[in-house]
């Protein structure tokens, strides 16, 4: 596959994956302190694909680099908040562990694509 076919597959995937975020943090429940977890899941699940979408119209190969380390780091927040989801069994387990799972899997994507760049 091209780069720019990679490229534009993970865009979508990433969109995608912003999207599940939305609905999944609209089943969490209407405490306190699930609030705060989802407003945290909800900022760090979508600011993946706005800055995977960013760095592909980045103006160098550090600006670049940058906004897939913010990518990568954004992928292992999610991943911590859907953590504290499950561990707190705010909503449905298969959900979360599927979500949690395809986060995992863009952290580990991410962090193979900042690797990879020789600055």
């Amino acid at each position: 596959m091209e780069n720019k076919e990679f490229s534009k597959k993970l865009e979508v995937r990433t969109k995608a994956f912003a999207i599940r975020i939305i609905k999944l943090s609209t089943t969490l429940p209407n405490t306190v302190e699930a609030k705060i977890v989802r407003n945290q899941l909800t900022k760090a699940g979508t600011s993946i694909g706005a800055n995977y979408r960013e760095a592909n119209r980045s103006r160098s190969r550090a600006d670049f680099k940058n906004k897939i380390k913010i990518c990568e780091s954004e992928a292992s927040e999610t991943a911590y908040w859907l953590e504290i989801s499950i561990d707190m069994k705010w909503s449905e387990t298969n959900e979360l562990e599927s979500t949690l799972k395809e986060s995992n899997e863009l952290l580990a994507i991410f962090t193979s694509i900042g690797k990879n760049l020789n600055l």
